[in-house]
């Protein structure tokens, strides 16, 4: 999972509004020895909004960051994970009180979480050599003022949600919480036997989900030992793949975004079928359409233009292919190339496609309508009658044929925003 925070600043607004958000910006400034050169002109860059939204995903952020070329550069903070011996000394220190966990719920980190884990000899904020800045300029400074605005840029995610320190330091809210859980419900096991106080025993990392209940016993009869626990909801969008834990090498040019794309892709298919939009994630798709699948998720952004030329396919000709992926799915893909005669299927179908005719000249004006098999043209606009029975708009350009919308099963519908 990961945590995104939108990478503006306006005006002379400060940095740190929290005291856990000062504390990351002292940490910057006087701990992690960084190039103090650097860290003004990149706050500069920051209060500027020289910086795109900042992707914060286990161990590191990343931001693309306006200089002065017409590409943004690519930034990626990586911060130090904590260990599982760590991570147990602060989890043991949000579990002391059950207000704890509530209060970061809340969006507060409550200074005594932060007390604990130092007198145990832990530091959740950053140290020195503990922030690892990289940036795609050529700039060989420690920072750059590219990554320095990055680095700014931070401190407002953490004012705005305390658990995105917990992310840097490699764990996301719900693993956080699902340990807390667990240790409040006295679970963890603290030997190798999960016997606690066995001999030579030592403590092991709260399992980062909940245990919940034993299928076999459920299905047995036998009561569990708890109340069944609630199957948790999908997340309310696909998460982010978390940092590589070492770079690529760099005579490969393009492995590590290469890497992390598929990684995003393999997210989202999940979490589609998480969430019932798709049986199988776009597994059996051939590849044409999964091209066009893979294409519409990138139209907009410089990996679009890479996709092309990887595929060797005309931009012009994938963005019509992407387009009709993103309005219509494999439907509005297939709808693109192939045409289909459903009078010869079904004479019922007459009656729809003078149904689309209507719709059609009452928009534009006209008289008539040309009727080729499922495609119903009027001037400017088409309605394409799809198998499933709805209704795909498009409009002519000096290329021909553009998807231009969603499908409606009423062709009026489908037309009224073009």
């Amino acid at each position: 999972m990961s945590e995104v925070a939108g990478g503006s600043v306006s005006g002379a607004e400060e940095f740190g509004r929290t005291w856990w958000g000062h504390a990351w910006l002292e940490a910057l400034e006087q701990r992690a020895r960084l190039d103090p050169d650097r860290l003004p002109r990149g706050r500069d860059y920051a209060r500027g909004g020289a910086v795109g939204d900042l992707t914060l995903v286990p161990g590191e952020a990343r931001a693309r960051v306006r200089g002065r070329k017409t590409e943004p550069y690519e930034v990626r903070i990586r911060v130090r994970r904590f260990t599982d011996d760590e991570w147990d000394q602060v989890l043991e220190a949000i579990s002391v009180q059950l207000g704890h966990a509530a209060a970061l719920l809340d969006g507060e980190l409550p200074p005594e979480i932060a007390g604990a884990a130092a007198s145990a000899g832990l530091d959740l904020l950053p140290g020195g050599g503990e922030i690892g800045p990289r940036c795609s300029c050529p700039d060989e400074a420690d920072p750059c003022k590219h990554s320095a605005a990055a680095c700014y840029l931070i401190g407002d995610a953490l004012d705005a949600d305390p658990f995105a320190l917990f992310l840097l330091r490699g764990r996301t809210r719900e693993q956080v919480l699902a340990g807390v859980r667990a240790r409040r419900r006295g679970v963890v096991p603290s030997g190798p036997s999960g016997s606690p106080g066995a001999s030579g025993s030592r403590e092991v990392s709260a399992p980062l989900h909940d245990e919940g209940a034993d299928a076999r016993a459920a299905f047995a009869g036998r009561a569990p030992d708890g109340p069944v626990p609630v199957p948790p909801l999908p997340s309310a969008r696909p998460g982010a793949p978390a940092a590589l834990p070492v770079d690529p090498p760099p005579w490969r040019t393009g492995l590590r975004e290469d890497l992390v794309e598929l990684a995003a892709d393999a997210a989202v298919r999940a979490w589609e079928m998480a969430m019932g939009y798709s049986p199988d994630g776009g597994l059996s798709l051939d590849p044409e359409a999964d091209l066009a699948r893979r294409a519409a998720r990138a139209l907009g952004t410089p990996a679009f233009g890479v996709l092309a030329r990887r595929c060797d396919v005309a931009e012009r000709d994938l963005a019509r292919r992407a387009l009709a992926w993103r309005h219509g799915g494999f439907e509005g893909f297939e709808l693109l190339e192939t045409g289909w005669d459903p009078v010869a299927e079904d004479q019922d179908t007459a009656g729809l496609l003078a149904e689309a005719g209507g719709a059609l000249r009452a928009k534009v004006g006209a008289d008539a309508e040309t009727v080729q098999g499922n495609w119903v043209t009027s001037g400017r606009l088409q309605l394409r009658l799809g198998r499933d029975f709805r209704w795909y708009p498009y409009t002519r350009s000096a290329d021909g044929w553009e998807p231009s919308g969603p499908p409606e099963a009423d062709p009026a519908l489908a037309i009224a925003d073009l």
